[in-house]
């Protein structure tokens, strides 16, 4: 109100020094009276600029505070209610929280900042310039250094580390052995690629999983031991008895000086083939078992999908029609191109297949699908689906270990030849399942 009466006074005291001043040329009240009026109107013009500027000035210094951060300074408030009392009191006001939310997102800022440095993963973000931002203790332990200044100095610390950081887009991963120390650590490294404020940067997380491997190793060899000392004693044994009972009837025959019958050369003949029929599945086994063990490293190539498509239904074209069962075959793109190893691969889907014909024995409806396209993050994908029976919840975490099968016959090592596979071309298989409502094997190459 006060700035009102203020600026509306001002005005009409212009008002009559201008008219003052039309009387005085009008009247001709003389040179001196004249130039006096109109030096005092330009007095009164400047003052009220002034008087109006006043009130921008303090809303310019106010937007000035806030642009430096300083949120300290009061504004006087005397409540008499007028307008300048009421401007000061919503600066004061907007400041205190402006004031609020600065020592909020400081003590957040502080706490994430914490959090982050005491994460026992390590983690390191650094800009498009390699300067590193942000690293925590973890990463300076794992990488054996006090300090790091640029992404780069990792070169000296690994050679295979630095280049994977590089290297890596978003999501991707990688697993680097480097020496420390302490020992050998495998380290587990991600990156992630981020975008704040149009500066690009990334930020890297390194897991030391040493610990973690080799429990798993030591799980692996006690499932191993366990598997082998099974299969071997199942056909040791009644080997080992059977050669025992033949020899201690010979010994009987040669001791009491007893003829030897057509029927006891019957026996001891039905008794040496079973010892060599369970030495063979006994060789079998071994032989499977070393097949499994010895994957040969695969040699890239240009696969064409729809040329190996249409070799799977040549070669299984007798079962398929045998047992009544449709193939279907989807590509997208028709032209679809995979690089690796074609006979591997191939082997893959041959299992795979074969194991959908199995699963179609008892079905109503036999449809076999292959299927390849490429997902929304640009992967390869190859899916091998039946309208078979499906698989129980329970074996299904258990059918990639090795000479785990479902199936009365069967050596339980195609599902983890097929993984084995797969893992050798940086892919993955995963499958789906439901009882009475089929199977899909899901072939994930990241190309």
């Amino acid at each position: 109100m006060d700035f009102k009466v203020g600026l509306l006074g001002r005005i009409a005291l212009l008002a009559v020094s201008l008219f003052a001043l039309g009387y005085s040329i009008a009247d001709q009240w003389g040179v001196f009276m004249t130039s006096l009026l109109i030096i005092l109107m330009i007095i009164q013009v400047v003052f009220l600029l002034r008087y109006a500027e006043s009130s921008f000035k303090k809303v310019r210094t106010f937007l000035d505070n806030i642009k430096q951060d300083q949120y300290s300074q009061v504004y006087p408030v005397k409540f008499d209610g007028t307008e300048t009392d009421d401007l000061h009191i919503e600066f004061n006001a907007i400041l205190a929280k402006l004031k609020e939310d600065q020592a909020e997102k400081e003590a957040n800022y502080h706490y994430f900042r914490s959090v982050f440095k005491h994460l026992s993963i390590g983690l390191i973000t650094y800009g498009e310039d390699g300067k590193i931002q942000l690293i925590n203790t973890a990463a300076k332990r794992i990488l054996n250094v006090d300090d790091l200044g640029n992404i780069n100095q990792i070169e000296s610390v690994n050679k295979e580390l630095h280049l994977a950081i590089h290297q890596l887009k978003t999501g991707g991963s990688e697993l680097i052995k480097i020496a420390h120390p302490d020992g050998i650590m495998q380290l587990s490294v991600y990156v992630i690629e981020l975008m704040m404020r149009g500066e690009q940067f990334k930020l890297v997380s390194l897991q030391n999983i040493q610990s973690e491997l080799e429990e798993k190793e030591m799980e692996a060899w006690q499932n191993l031991v366990r598997i082998l000392t099974h299969e071997i004693m199942n056909s040791i044994a009644p080997i080992s008895s059977l050669a025992g009972t033949i020899k201690t009837d010979i010994e009987q025959k040669l001791e009491q000086a007893d003829p030897v019958t057509d029927s006891d050369l019957e026996d001891y003949l039905m008794g040496i083939s079973t010892v060599e029929k369970r030495s063979e599945g006994l060789i079998n086994f071994v032989s499977d078992f070393r097949s499994l063990a010895h994957i040969p490293a695969p040699k890239f190539s240009s696969i064409r999908l729809a040329n190996l498509f249409d070799q799977l239904e040549v070669l299984f074209q007798h079962q398929l029609e045998t047992h009544n069962i449709e193939l279907l075959k989807e590509l997208d793109p028709p032209e679809l191109i995979l690089f690796g190893d074609q006979t591997q691969i191939e082997q893959v889907l041959i299992n795979l297949v074969q194991n959908a014909i199995q699963a179609l024995e008892d079905s109503e409806r036999k449809l076999i699908r292959l299927r390849a396209y490429i997902d929304e993050a640009g992967k390869i994908i190859l899916e091998v689906c039946d309208t078979g029976k499906g698989i129980e919840e329970e074996a299904l975490s258990k059918i990639f270990i090795p000479f785990f099968t479902t199936k009365k016959k069967g050596s339980g090592i195609g599902l983890s030849l097929s993984k084995q596979i797969m893992r050798r071309h940086k892919g993955n298989i995963q499958v789906r399942s439901q009882l009475g409502e089929g199977t899909t094997f899901k072939l994930i190459f990241n190309g």
